[in-house]
């Protein structure tokens, strides 16, 4: 099911920084031996070690778009070394570089939308038999019918959209068009690192390949470039399923604890719980549950006053205010607390789910919904004289149990008795 509201920039920001880096490196004329050296080596070594690194972490997908990066690299490569060797090209220089194009984004796309979805050594196999069955066709014909394949590549089926701007075989326009719109689909409905690198790195091959002939190690650069992208969302995606929380989207209590190391001396810790959370849960389900903890985990990540919330574990969530006063954040934090009690979250049945958005609105304006409502408890500690991030947190966890026990849906501050929660009395009619 689609998520916009999981699409972030961040997904792309690697990607983006390795495709600007690699396109101003291809526009660089003279370049010292050094460069010349690694360019030269590069592409090898990143499919070694990124290669590497998807293997051990069984990342089949990752692994055979680096190889089919890697194939189209080394077949165009074996091509511009013959130019720049001998200032002309092969005689199979056409019908391979065609084929290239053609090939590369459909195979890229095949592979960026085939997932895991079997045995690991049986997956690994099926996309060895693709890659084989179709580089071997490929061969087969290049070696048999050169001229008649080459005339097939370059044929222009539709004049009318063919411009003078198309360095490609028009075939590819449409691979590639293609190739774009299933990976953009693909990323739409799974908003991920990797769906966004795919993306990426389909916009350099396509700058990159009537380039190859042109700019100097335009191929190697690009082509590394591509690698890098796939292997870095890899990271990136590690680095997400350690730090941050699936279900919510938040940073998780991992990711908390680091943080804590790195705060100064003024801060403020609160601890927030749902109240009666399981009775809840067990009375509408854990699908309702999961719908409530998404709801306070949205309210809280746009708490004011500079904090920034994590969930903790289970209905917890904590959230920190760098370099703030206790004054500063009990404002924010008594905002957050009203918002949730007075949002009403609508149940319906879900064996009578609307067929249309139309229908879906004409049943929530009526009345056969009904709605719940949920509220938190919020525990407040400030730091002092001589305390550990971690004896505030404990001391905050503290007055979350006094939160409790004054009754729920108030905050309040460690060291202060029942008066001193703060709450929002409901206004008398």
């Amino acid at each position: 099911m689609p998520r916009p509201s999981a699409v972030r920039l961040s997904h792309f920001l690697p990607s983006l920084l390795l495709l600007i880096a690699g396109l101003s490196a291809a526009y660089v004329k003279d370049l010292n031996v050094f460069f010349t050296s690694l360019f030269n080596v590069l592409p090898t070594l990143v499919l070694l070690l990124g290669g590497a690194y998807c293997a051990v972490y069984r990342r089949q997908r990752e692994l055979f778009l680096m190889l089919t990066v890697y194939i189209a690299y080394y077949l165009l490569d074996t091509q511009t070394d013959y130019y720049r060797d001998n200032g002309k090209v092969r005689d199979d220089a056409a019908v391979v570089f065609h084929l290239c194009c053609l090939l590369l984004p459909l195979l890229f796309a095949i592979f960026a939308a085939w997932q895991e979805r079997t045995h690991l050594f049986q997956d690994m196999l099926a996309r060895f038999a693709v890659l084989l069955a179709v580089g071997s066709v490929a061969l087969a014909l290049e070696q048999s019918y050169p001229q008649a394949l080459l005339m097939w590549l370059a044929e222009i089926r539709w004049p009318a959209v063919h411009g003078a701007w198309m360095s490609l075989i028009q075939l590819a326009y449409p691979v590639f068009i293609a190739a774009f719109l299933l990976l953009a689909w693909q990323y739409w409905r799974h908003p991920r690192p990797l769906h966004a690198a795919q993306l990426v790195g389909l916009l350099g091959l396509f700058w990159m390949l009537p380039e190859t002939f042109i700019l100097p190690f335009t191929l190697n650069i690009m082509c590394s470039q591509v690698m890098l992208m796939i292997a870095t969302a890899v990271a990136h995606e590690a680095y997400q399923m350690a730090f941050r929380d699936e279900l919510t989207g938040l940073p998780g209590r991992r990711a908390l604890n680091e943080r804590m190391q790195r705060l100064g001396r003024n801060y403020v810790l609160a601890m927030s719980d749902v109240d009666h959370f399981k009775k809840f849960n067990d009375t509408h389900g854990h699908d309702v549950g999961d719908q409530v903890l998404r709801l306070v985990a949205s309210k809280l990540s746009r708490v004011g006053g500079g904090g920034r919330a994590y969930r903790y574990g289970g209905e917890e969530f904590a959230v920190v205010f760098a370099g703030k006063t206790l004054e500063e954040c009990l404002p924010h934090l008594e905002f957050i607390r009203e918002s949730i009690a007075t949002y009403n979250i609508h149940l319906r049945n879900q064996d009578s789910r609307p067929q249309d958005d139309q229908q879906g609105r004409q049943r929530r304006a009526g009345a056969s919904a009904s709605s719940v409502s949920v509220t938190v408890s919020i525990g407040v500690a400030e730091r002092l004289e001589q305390r550990t991030p971690d004896r505030v947190l404990k001391s905050a966890d503290e007055a979350l149990y006094s939160a409790k026990g004054a009754g729920r849906n108030c905050v309040v501050v460690f060291g202060q008795n029942r008066r001193g929660a703060v709450r929002m009395e409901a206004a008398t009619d």
